[in-house]
């Protein structure tokens, strides 16, 4: 064979190497390229498409990995035999179908659980995943420390440290994909016979979890300050599940003497615990980062999780367990022996992704765009003045709107459909189905994460043509 008709797209998000790739094992696996049959060189291959050569290498280097291909010494690149070579077909489902049909739906979604995918670091994770698959190191590849390794522990632990003044080693430290499992690994650990209070409004899926693992659960008011220490009292829990630093879904920051009445409860009974969620605190507007709960207790009650989801990308599946040291001797006795749930490899990448710099700088430019858009968001939101009263506006990426003319959410949120827009309601956070913070008002969310600053104009337009009674 002289030459390969590929018509490869400049540009595209799909690198050069991946589309000359795919070309060819599409080529081989339908047939048109035969078994034996010899491929061009990489030079004559490069030349042809007008490519670096070490594009051609870097896809016949896969061709070869997955046995696609063989390279003959001074003879060149040929056709593996591929008969009984297992292919993954795709399959139809109509459930993806239906779930793009609803996200087409919607031009314009404030959900407030986005992530800005566009900005992930691509260049920088492509880069450091080959440098740690250089060379073939199968100790990547045995199953590793139950904890998650060493190097990511002391990695996360000098992080917390300098950017939550959480105190902790990198011993006391859990690895684990998402923060579900750790919440599941943490009731194992606890065992049987407690009763877990959680904030109202809350992150449902926290409610969920402990509830199907069979633990008593139950609800909180909150005030202005968060979670109210005299309801806690009285709820006859002994784990306060918070986020005091950014409350979801209100937003609402913990002032420190209501953390300090957290802790003195935690500290007045044997066997009670703080479970401390840090899930978005690298992202905050106004005055300095607001420093963990957990650097406060000198008594071993916070139990401290942290996830990469926000701050990375929801698919890395990489969060984090800070123990304190009564807890850590209960995992080492009850939950010891359960292997890792993360891999080597991906610890590995994000260990040299932190390591190198690579985090702080993907944060700053995160924080840099999610304020660009907050700061856009509050400015369209001037035209809304007389209509509604923003607040949760200062950290995270969503604020809420607070309605007091007597319109249900189910009429704002209707309204807003009409005109290509999805909000979100504050009642699916509310556990016990209460539909307003008060009798007088109905609140809306409206995250940012995802919507460039343009389209948030747009949208916020559309909005006031919804929502305005003229």
């Amino acid at each position: 064979m002289n030459e390969l008709t590929i018509s490869l797209k400049q540009g595209d998000r799909i690198p050069l190497y991946e589309q000359i790739y795919e070309y060819i094992r599409n080529e081989i696996r339908k047939g048109r390229i035969k078994s034996g049959e010899r491929l061009p060189s990489t030079r004559a291959l490069c030349q042809h498409l007008e490519v670096s050569r070490s594009t051609v290498e870097l896809a016949y280097e896969q061709l070869m990995a997955e046995g696609y291909i063989e390279a003959q010494p001074c003879r060149g690149y040929f056709v593996s035999d591929i008969e009984g070579l297992y292919q993954i077909t795709k399959a139809y489902t109509g459930e993806i179908s239906s779930e793009k049909e609803t996200a087409e739906s919607y031009p314009y979604d404030f959900t407030p659980n986005g992530v800005d995918l566009k900005s992930f670091p691509y260049n920088a994770w492509r880069k450091i995943s080959r440098e740690c698959l250089v060379d073939d190191r199968a100790e990547l590849f045995r199953l590793g420390c139950p904890q998650g390794e060493y190097g990511l522990r002391s990695a996360v632990s000098s992080y917390l440290h300098q950017a939550r003044g959480v105190n902790c080693t990198p011993e006391q430290i859990i690895v684990g994909a998402g923060n579900d499992y750790l919440l599941m690994l943490l009731c194992a650990v606890l065992g049987n016979g407690h009763r877990v209070a959680l904030e109202n409004p809350t992150y449902r899926q926290a409610y969920r979890l402990f509830s199907n693992l069979s633990y008593e659960v139950c609800t909180v008011d909150m005030d202005g300050k968060g979670m109210r220490v005299d309801e806690l009292e009285k709820s006859g829990a002994d784990i306060a599940f918070v986020m005091p630093s950014h409350q979801y879904p209100l937003g609402t920051v913990m002032p420190i003497r209501r953390r300090m009445e957290l802790l003195r409860w935690a500290k007045e009974a044997e066997g009670r615990y703080i479970i401390e969620d840090d899930y978005d605190s690298e992202f905050r507007y106004k005055g300095k980062p607001i420093p963990a709960l957990q650097g406060y207790d000198s008594n071993g009650k916070v139990i401290y999780i942290g996830t990469f989801s926000k701050s990375i990308a929801p698919a890395i599946r990489m969060s984090y367990m800070v123990l304190p040291d009564t807890v850590y001797a209960m995992y080492r006795e009850r939950c010891g022996f359960i292997s890792s749930t993360v891999s080597k490899v991906d610890q590995l990448i994000l260990q040299k992704f932190i390591e190198d710099g690579y985090y702080e700088r993907h944060l700053n430019k995160t924080r840099a765009l999610y304020r660009g858009r907050h700061d856009a968001l509050l400015l369209a939101l001037r035209e809304f003045e007389s209509m509604v009263t923003v607040s949760g506006e200062n950290a995270g990426v969503h604020l809420l709107l607070h309605f007091q003319d007597g319109r249900s959410e189910e009429e704002l949120i209707s309204l807003a459909a009409e005109k290509g827009v999805k909000v979100y309601g504050l009642s699916q956070y509310y556990v016990d189905g209460r539909e307003t913070v008060s009798n007088k008002e109905t609140v809306i969310l409206l995250g940012y994460a995802n919507m460039k600053e343009e389209k948030i104009k747009e949208a916020i337009r559309l909005l006031r043509d919804a929502w305005d009674r003229g």
